[in-house]
């Protein structure tokens, strides 16, 4: 006699097909431009006469920053933000968090934090790895870098259009 045990879901995932009222949908995407910018976005801001009107923070470990950051970014890994946020941040001044890349949850736990605290916080999607292959120069512990734009995220010879 098998004793398998059944673990159906009490919902199905789900799929490609499936859609929301386009209401529903608006409402989704108008929330998340508000909680979220991206890699080309924040680089033209920072390029802007006047400065962003932000700040730009990095959540990740001492030695990832050493490895690589982006020029201009405060320096605050995600667990120091409860006792150190305070000192080093206006919250008047909202703030943008980044980490490694897509694949890094390290800035939404940050702006979490930050947003717990009372920060304006929106995440850049993409984190470090995209800002390095859209081709935007950062710093590393010797000294600044630049690499090509990687084809595969950034057009090489016109802009974007989105």
């Amino acid at each position: 006699m098998s004793t398998t045990a059944s673990a159906t879901p009490t919902t199905a995932p789900a799929t490609p097909a499936e859609t929301t009222t386009p209401t529903e949908a608006a409402a989704h995407f108008r929330a998340s431009l508000r909680f979220h910018t991206d890699v080309a976005d924040v680089a033209a801001a920072l390029a802007a006469p006047g400065g962003p009107g932000f700040v730009l923070l990095d959540s990740r470990s001492t030695g990832s920053w050493d490895q690589g950051h982006i020029p201009g970014a405060v320096h605050l890994p995600t667990a120091l933000i409860p006792a150190q946020a305070p000192a080093l941040l206006d919250r008047a001044v909202p703030v943008v968090t980044y980490c490694w890349g897509p694949g890094c949850d390290g800035a939404t736990r940050a702006a979490l934090a930050l947003a717990e605290l009372g920060y304006q916080v929106r995440e850049m999607l993409g984190g470090f790895e995209y800002w390095v292959r859209e081709g935007f120069a950062y710093e590393t512990s010797r000294g600044p870098e630049r690499r090509d734009a990687d084809p595969l995220v950034a057009p090489v010879a016109a802009t974007c259009g989105c």
